[in-house]
């Protein structure tokens, strides 16, 4: 056994709930993709500890933490929104611009070319 290995024994109290449900975890889990309890636990622990500390020297951690997941929630939903309508919302405007009536000027408010002409240049 290599001397950078330690061992410790890892017991749950199925009675309480929270390690009732870390044991559970540990019997469903996808053995293909988490490949031993060891290494569940070691990346289990990493994170608890690592935000327990940040918290600790960040007290506006986790409410931040909270705010961008919200706005990152708010965002994909517009996104998703987005994806789903602006399609449609083109090809109506599209749709439309090739039924738009070709500008013509109002024939009442043409005047005749001599009436706007001073034609008391010409000396009669």
């Amino acid at each position: 056994m290599s001397q950078n290995i330690r061992s410790t024994n890892v017991r749950f109290n199925l009675d309480k709930d929270l390690q009732n449900k870390a044991w559970q975890y540990l019997q469903t889990m996808d053995k293909q993709k988490f490949k031993s309890y060891s290494n569940v636990i070691a990346v289990s622990l990493v994170d608890y500890f690592d935000r327990y500390y940040r918290s600790q020297d960040d007290p506006y951690f986790e409410t931040r933490e909270r705010e961008e997941k919200f706005v990152d929630q708010i965002a994909n939903s517009v996104e998703h929104v987005m994806e789903k309508t602006l399609p449609v919302f083109l090809a109506g405007c599209m749709a439309g611009l090739s039924k738009a009536p070709v500008m013509a000027v109002p024939t009442d408010t043409l005047s005749e070319p001599d009436e706007d002409v001073d034609w008391d240049f010409l000396g009669e």
